[in-house]
């Protein structure tokens, strides 16, 4: 599998667990919102994820592939915190799935083939 489309895969599924984790918060407002939280996490996580992965592709640095990924995690959490105040519920877990998944894009899946010209 190339590392975009492990980034992708590995973010679809830790978005949707990152989501669907939102239920077990004591918050009667997250509750009823959970089919778009769980839509939304999933959508970050797929963002992530690819973009993680074509970073992989073009730089090769388990420090700077997590970093990265760490970063776009949180820098996407942010802008989906901005209406609310759940700010450490919604940046550290997004955080930490961009985290999981720069370091998998870095360290597993095949690098991008060459086209031959």
């Amino acid at each position: 599998m190339s590392k975009p489309m492990l980034g992708l895969s590995l973010g679809a599924a830790l978005g949707f667990i990152d989501g669907a984790s939102a239920y077990a918060y004591p918050y009667p407002d997250v509750r009823a919102q959970i089919i778009a939280i769980v839509i939304g996490s999933t959508f970050k996580g797929l963002v992530t994820g690819v973009l993680a992965g074509y970073f992989a592709v073009k730089l090769r640095s388990l420090p700077l592939g997590i970093s990265f990924g760490l970063i776009v995690g949180l820098v996407l959490s942010w802008l989906v915190a901005l209406g609310n105040h759940y700010y450490v519920e919604i940046m550290l877990p997004g955080s930490l799935l961009g985290a999981i998944v720069g370091f998998a894009t870095q360290r597993f899946g095949r690098p991008g083939t060459q086209v031959a010209r």
